[in-house]
């Protein structure tokens, strides 16, 4: 009975998620805006919940990268928020353009690049772009012509479907395919918690009594994130359209919060796509 009482505890924390979340803006184009023109850090000691400021989760995709992925296309980093993923990715690609919908989150992604240690490459570019909106192809087809990334290129998502619904998550998977031409392909990656929303933000660390500050930011600021594994990729991503090369379990990190250096890990799900002729 105590070990009960003890599991149902942390839904103690209920009342106070329903208030922070009810601060974020219902416009999630505004909400993520808003929370990246708030964040002055980055990192593993920053403010982003998903920077772990650490190269380990990166290093565990780059064998599905190299075995799937065509090394002499460009990548679009979709969702890039502040670069990180973009920069590392810079090493396995001849040019990355880090697309994302906030303009604070670009601007924050430009800083950080100007900012980049003398050995990281250069070979990186972004762009202000919905990727979920009607004709948002164009744009980005552009951004990466005058790069000289030619019309065919690999994509890289991470962590950013599973905070779209439905309907999103198709449109974004449709402005996908002519980017890619007949050799780019999809890796995506994302967080795939079993759990609920209490279990979920328990398991970042989060208690009746205290909420790290990362996390905190997040359910104040932010749309509420969703699970995405293999039956939501099957609709986002449907067989009639696309074949799935590799997928399977992974773990995302996010920036420490239970301790001061390790970084919390989240199962996740990744799954490298190609578009089908069809």
């Amino acid at each position: 009975m105590i070990h009960v009482f003890a599991a149902l505890k942390k839904y103690l924390i209920i009342p106070k998620l329903v208030r922070l979340s009810a601060a974020a803006p219902k416009d999630p184009l505004a909400a993520w805006d808003q929370y990246w023109g708030k964040v002055q850090t980055t990192g593993a000691r920053g403010e982003v919940l998903w920077d772990s400021g650490d190269d380990h989760e990166m290093l565990g995709y780059v064998q599905a990268l190299k075995t799937h992925l065509d090394p002499e296309l460009p990548i679009i980093d979709v969702g890039c928020g502040n670069g990180t993923f973009s920069r590392r990715l810079a090493r396995y690609f001849p040019h990355v353009l880090g697309v994302d919908v906030s303009a604070n989150a670009v601007a924050r992604a430009r800083k950080d690049f100007d900012s980049r240690t003398p050995d990281e490459p250069d070979n990186v570019s972004y762009l202000v772009c919905d990727m979920t909106a009607s004709g948002a192809g164009a744009p980005v087809a552009a951004a990466l012509a005058a790069a000289g990334g030619g019309n065919e290129a690999n994509i890289f998502i991470r962590g950013v479907l599973h905070v779209l619904d439905r309907s999103d998550q198709a449109a974004l998977a449709r402005n996908l395919r002519p980017l890619m031409g007949s050799r780019g392909r999809i890796f995506l990656v994302e967080t795939n918690f079993p759990g609920n929303a209490v279990e979920y933000v328990s398991h970042l660390g989060a208690t009746p009594r205290k909420i790290p500050a990362p996390l905190e930011a997040a359910i104040r600021g932010l749309p509420m994130p969703g699970r995405f594994g293999a039956a939501q990729r099957e609709k986002a991503f449907p067989a009639s359209h696309w074949d799935v090369i590799e997928d399977g379990p992974t773990t995302i990190e996010t920036v420490p919060m239970k301790s001061a250096t390790q970084a919390e890990l989240i199962p996740g799900y990744f799954a490298v796509l190609r578009a089908t002729a069809g």
